[in-house]
């Protein structure tokens, strides 16, 4: 079972849509995915509710309960779990680094955006865990900007994921019927870009990108049913 943790500090960086995504693009080759909501806003909450929790599932979890709630969900037959966190709580941050394989730091390119990661590039620092930024909502055309924001980054002490998730009108779009960008418009440059990114996480934890010959029951994992 991997466990990623979708941390920032900063409010806007997208990490819910790169939660819901990574969850989906696992789910969608035959994974168990969960996501874990921390954020007492609970947008994936919602998000699940619009789908009438389609998978991927999401259940809401206080940062104190994570470790329990992982080790339910693993019994239940979860194997690729992503958890969602709220923008500035240090304790809810810390938390999900924790118990994570990986962690994610979501950003905007954007000099305030890239300034405010690095209480978060510290942070995973400090519990020594493997983490990497993801450019968000950038423009998909800007190559000269994403170079500059690597090499920002990276003198943080963390280095960026390759793949940008650029911003993409079809997440908006998907977002607000309750689907992901896959649904929407499976062959479209977003659906593409969250494939990508889904493949290269995947190698950052050393477990394969092909569909389980003989995948397992799904929806075993039900919000409120089986996790409680």
């Amino acid at each position: 079972m991997s466990t990623i943790a979708i941390i920032s500090q900063k409010g806007g960086a997208g990490k819910t849509t790169l939660a819901l995504h990574l969850a989906a693009a696992a789910h969608e080759i035959g994974r168990i995915a969960l996501v874990i909501d921390t954020d007492p806003q609970a947008t994936a909450s919602q998000w699940a509710a619009w789908r009438q929790d389609a998978p991927p599932e999401v259940i809401d979890s206080p940062p104190p309960r994570l470790s329990a709630k992982i080790e339910q969900a693993r019994r239940q037959g979860a194997d690729f779990i992503v958890i969602d966190t709220p923008p500035h709580a240090d304790s809810a941050a810390r938390a999900a680094v924790e118990v994570a394989d990986l962690v994610l730091i979501p950003c905007r390119p954007s000099a305030f955006d890239l300034a405010a990661i690095q209480t978060t590039a510290k942070l995973v620092q400090l519990l020594r865990k493997p983490a990497f930024v993801v450019f968000t909502a950038g423009s998909p055309n800007a190559p000269r900007m994403y170079q500059e924001a690597i090499e920002l980054v990276e003198g943080f002490g963390t280095p960026a994921c390759p793949i940008q998730i650029a911003d993409r009108a079809a997440f908006r779009h998907a977002s607000a019927e309750g689907r992901t960008v896959m649904e929407f418009e499976a062959n479209g440059k977003a659906a593409d870009d969250i494939r990508k990114f889904y493949k290269w996480t995947c190698l950052q934890l050393g477990i394969s990108t092909k569909r389980p010959k003989n995948p397992s029951v799904r929806h075993l994992i039900h919000t409120g049913k089986v996790i409680a």
